[in-house]
């Protein structure tokens, strides 16, 4: 395979650095072992890159990633910038990302592996076999939309953000998860709140018309956003893929992530439009957070960003046969009882960030004998 898939990796901010490097010792083992090569850059994102220019992210960062075949992004945020000015914020950087690349569709599966059924806070019988993909639509909605801000009006203050879809914008997320959901269950639940919103009354409505006019071999219901969060904690295998909207996208996604026992295993995948030729912007990320107050100490568990550039191979590159290998490691070495300290248990044998990279390159090793 030619040389040429551009990536570009931001580590950003925390732990960020610290998992991105497994990641680094990943693609160096798949040039020496499979013959697959990746050109790359780095450039700094969020925090690291405030301190470095005085803001979130620069344009020349922006221009990299426009032109590359994919992101891989680390983590953004922390303490440190409590008091920035939002414009400025290490999230910031991050929505920045998003918002320019046109990242509308964000794919974030919770998997639990049979290894980690009893980090789960709930029942094994519940949470064993689960394989969720959340779909949530990522550059509209209520964090978006406008007008936002605060007012004073007849003497009280109020503040307010808007909540707005366009047709296209929900009939393009939709189709992102029919399409996903022919490759995996062939059923797809519609998340909103139609009951006491007309966004949601619309949401309703588009993604029943995508299904009516191009996927009516697809099985599709429609749920208000507070009963699937309590079906998820009830009875979550009734899921295969779920699409909702920007606000409760983030706050069910992170819902679906408790259940596999901890946000250091699962990853994430923010992609775009194709154009003609098939080709998506793409980033991809872990969904923990920077983690500052383990930074620097070799205690992140990294396998999140790991199965991210595992995401990356499958949905960027089409190499499936490598993420499957990827993915398969990582289970074997949870199998064989590693754990770093988020999803550490008894009897089994906790390791570091690094510790844990080594683990996983040496049962690539074996598997690629």
């Amino acid at each position: 395979m030619s040389a040429n898939m551009k990536l570009l990796m931001l580590a950003g901010d925390g732990i960020g650095p610290e998992v991105m490097g497994e990641v680094k010792r990943v693609i160096s083992w798949m040039d020496k072992r499979r013959h697959v090569a990746f050109d790359l850059d780095e450039d700094l994102v969020g925090g690291a890159c405030y301190d470095a220019h005085g803001v979130a992210v620069t344009d020349a960062t922006m221009d990299k990633a426009m032109s590359v075949d994919a992101v891989l992004l680390g983590a953004v945020g922390g303490p440190k910038w409590d008091d920035v000015a939002r414009a400025h914020r290490p999230e910031a950087g991050l929505l920045r990302l998003r918002k320019d690349m046109d990242l509308f569709a964000n794919l974030r599966p919770a998997v639990v592996f049979d290894a980690l059924i009893d980090a789960s806070t709930l029942k094994p019988e519940v949470v064993r076999g689960l394989d969720i993909m959340i779909v949530r639509e990522l550059t509209a909605g209520v964090y978006f939309g406008q007008p936002r801000g605060t007012d004073v009006r007849d003497g009280v203050r109020y503040g307010f953000d808007t909540q707005i879809y366009s047709e296209p914008e929900i009939d393009r997320v939709a189709r992102v998860a029919f399409d996903l959901a022919k490759k995996r269950g062939n059923k797809v639940t519609s998340v909103e709140k139609a009951n006491v919103m007309e966004s949601g009354v619309f949401w309703r409505e588009v993604v029943s018309n995508v299904h009516r006019e191009a996927y009516g071999d697809v099985a599709l219901n429609h749920m208000y956003a507070d009963n699937c969060a309590m079906q998820l904690v009830r009875w979550p295998g009734q899921f295969d893929v779920i699409v909702t909207d920007n606000l409760f996208g983030d706050i069910l996604s992170d819902c679906a992530a408790m259940l596999t026992g901890s946000l250091g295993m699962l990853p994430s995948a923010s992609l775009g439009e194709a154009d003609a030729s098939g080709f998506r912007r793409a980033m991809y990320e872990p969904v923990h957070g920077s983690a500052p107050d383990i930074a620097g100490q070799n205690k992140a568990n990294p396998l999140a960003t790991v199965l991210s550039f595992s995401m990356m191979l499958r949905y960027s590159f089409d190499m499936g046969a490598d993420a499957d290998l990827i993915d398969a490691a990582v289970k074997n070495v949870l199998a064989a009882g590693l754990r770093t300290a988020d999803i550490m248990s008894d009897g089994a044998t906790l390791v570091s960030t690094e510790g844990m990279g080594r683990a996983l390159i040496g049962e690539l090793d074996k598997m690629a004998a």
